[in-house]
């Protein structure tokens, strides 16, 4: 049997859950050694662990080094069957990550699925519930996906305890090829504070210093928005989202011990004043998730923020799955392209 080898040296548990999603698709196994080589804690952690399991229980695949701290991993998927499945990652570990890396499977699958998956849904290091619902999943319907996402439960890193209700239709006929290289017109700027089990007021002056940080960078907010919430554990996020006619880009900071509010607020306000004084069409977080949706299409380009390491090792790891080329490439106001196209 031909199996793809590919290291996990240099890469975290994206690399992981993006071989798994691809190795779904394509019916191809592949074998990883060195699963995150160089973090502090090597191998697979929980929420690495629950994806490889989730992956095994809607194929019928099989998987080699599939425990705790394991560095290496051999995985053979069979036939993915849409249905109705629940995952729980047991620790704070992101549901939104697992819910990505799933998705892309039950897309070609011959069933409906819904998936209820339990733990973190607003976690530091992944894309938070309301970034995949407002920014990543508007993208996906554009091109041909039939998919529905709820919040059950918050579940704030480190406690968890958070649920997410998906519901996938097939997409019959595949993912349709995107090109977003324009905005469009702004239709919401929108600042917003999620809060659990923190006072009401450090949300309100988070809210403000964000607030005053656009505004004098000459950006018109519609409306700020501070909400507490029902968690199992204390949690703040703060929020700048700017929706356009093409696309939706949001920048989240999170609090932290020892993290004072201000920072926090500043952070987010930052990260948008970035994003805006780019021109660019899609956020660097978002570029990143587009990558696979769009290789799937078999071609799509998009003009992005310059590219962090991690989305260049995901565009390397997809061609080794996938027959399509993706060129990245700085223009000459800045913006980086990303285009995806068959390969010759």
């Amino acid at each position: 049997m031909n199996m793809l080898k590919i290291d996990g040296q240099d890469g975290g548990g994206q690399l992981l859950r993006t071989s798994l999603s691809l190795s779904l698709v394509t019916g191809e196994p592949f074998s990883m050694t060195a699963i995150r080589g160089q973090r502090a804690k090597p191998g697979l952690m929980r929420q690495h662990l629950t994806a490889v399991n989730a992956a095994i229980e809607i194929s019928g695949g099989s998987a080699d080094g599939a425990v705790l701290g394991s560095t290496e991993l051999v995985f053979a998927p069979q036939r993915v069957k849409g249905g109705d499945y629940r995952f729980s990652i047991g620790t704070a570990g992101s549901t939104c990550l697992l819910y990505q890396a799933l998705l892309p499977a039950l897309l070609l699958a011959n069933e409906p699925s819904t998936l209820r998956l339990e733990g973190g849904t607003h976690n530091p290091m992944a894309p938070t519930f309301d970034f995949l619902s407002e920014c990543f999943l508007p993208v996906l319907q554009k091109m041909g996906a039939d998919v529905e996402l709820e919040l059950e439960r918050y579940g704030f890193y480190p406690a968890g305890g958070g649920s997410l209700l998906a519901k996938v239709e097939p997409c019959t006929g595949g993912l349709k090829p995107i090109e977003l290289l324009d905005r469009g017109k702004p239709l919401r700027r929108e600042i917003r504070v999620i809060s659990a089990h923190v006072p009401d007021s450090v949300g309100e002056r988070e809210g403000a210093i964000v607030l005053g940080v656009l505004e004098a960078a000459g950006w018109g907010v519609e409306g700020v928005s501070v909400r507490s919430v029902d968690s199992a554990g204390a949690g703040n996020v703060v929020c700048a989202a700017l929706q356009s006619e093409q696309v939706c880009e949001m920048t989240i900071a999170f609090g932290e011990r020892g993290k004072s509010g201000k920072r926090v607020a500043h952070d987010a306000a930052k990260a948008m004043r970035d994003y805006l004084g780019t021109g660019a069409v899609v956020g660097r977080r978002l570029a990143d998730q587009l990558l696979l949706p769009i290789a799937l299409a078999g071609a799509g380009e998009f003009l992005t923020m310059k590219p962090s390491k991690h989305t260049l090792t995901n565009a390397a790891l997809i061609q080794q799955f996938l027959d399509v080329k993706i060129d990245i490439s700085e223009q000459e106001d800045g913006q980086w392209k990303v285009s995806v196209s068959p390969s010759a």
